[in-house]
């Protein structure tokens, strides 16, 4: 009998081990995977061989005007070459949704319909950063402003759920706004909505103004669908000061990413800047495969 259970327990190792060895390797391709913020960037990224363009949800899906008027930004978005792949922009600074002016119909309305919308444009992922929409005003409470951020990002993930689209917070450095800073902080609040279409980015940019580890990319990997990148100083595109992101690229090919990374930075001559900016990527990238 021992013998037999040792037996069965020794195939059960080699076809595991087979299995291992004989199955799909991950391959760390984020080389692959780069875009741009901003439509009028198209023609550049696609003379300089970007995947992908990140638009902008407020001016792009127009979420208040109506569908008449958003016809004609739907049919380009099928004619964008490269596609649209995400947007970000997601509230105009006069919709609040913490504090004691937040509409929270008004913002849950204006959400439904840019997620249906991007929806229909192919649009994957919406980020939302909105610093003048989200942060805390002087004397109200913290918790309340996160009683009411998660829930109104409850309000809309059954929309989200239901037309494939994702809801990625954004954190942003404290220069910016005064709630959701890390990386850490936007996955737990993600986690409490208890929806998949909840998620997260890491913007590196940010990141690295905020000092943020390395280590949040890893311990927020159940909840991380998307990342921006640009320098820190001047948020110049990569190779204009020469900052190295590879500490945060290790993180992500540690967790196995799968995403897509997009180029925000202030433009002084994208010709010659975004062709090397994607060269220098690509090849901090593949430093670290």
């Amino acid at each position: 009998m021992r013998k037999n259970h040792l037996f069965l327990f020794l195939s059960a190792i080699f076809a595991a081990a087979l299995l291992y060895s004989c199955g799909p390797k991950y391959e760390f391709n984020l080389d692959e995977h780069l875009g741009i913020c901003g439509t009028g960037w198209a023609d550049a990224a696609k003379k300089a061989g970007l995947n992908y363009l990140e638009a902008n949800v407020t001016g792009f899906l127009m979420p208040e005007k109506s569908d008449e008027e958003f016809t004609a930004n739907k049919a380009l978005a099928a004619t964008m070459d490269p596609p649209i792949y995400s947007a970000n922009g997601f509230f105009p600074g006069e919709i609040k949704i913490v504090g004691p002016e937040a509409d929270i119909e008004r913002a849950v309305k204006y959400s439904q319909t840019a997620i249906r919308r991007a929806s229909e444009t192919g649009i994957k992922i919406l980020v939302l950063g909105s610093s003048g929409s989200r942060s805390i005003p002087e004397g109200f409470e913290r918790a309340k402003a996160e009683e009411q951020f998660t829930g109104f990002l409850k309000r809309i993930a059954p929309t989200a759920e239901e037309y494939g689209v994702i809801v990625a917070i954004e954190p942003l450095q404290t220069a910016e706004t005064n709630f959701i800073n890390t990386v850490a902080e936007g996955a737990e609040i993600a986690r409490k909505t208890g929806s998949g279409n909840i998620c997260v980015i890491a913007d590196l940019f940010h990141m690295a103004r905020m000092k943020e580890s390395p280590e949040d990319i890893i311990t927020s990997a159940d909840k991380l669908v998307h990342c921006h990148i640009a320098e820190v100083e001047g948020r110049t595109a990569p190779g204009v000061k020469g900052d190295d992101f590879t500490p945060y690229l290790k993180a992500l090919k540690k967790i196995k990413y799968t995403g897509r990374m997009s180029f925000e930075c202030s433009w002084q001559d994208i010709d010659t800047q975004l062709p090397k900016a994607i060269a220098v990527m690509r090849e901090q990238i593949l430093s670290v495969k």
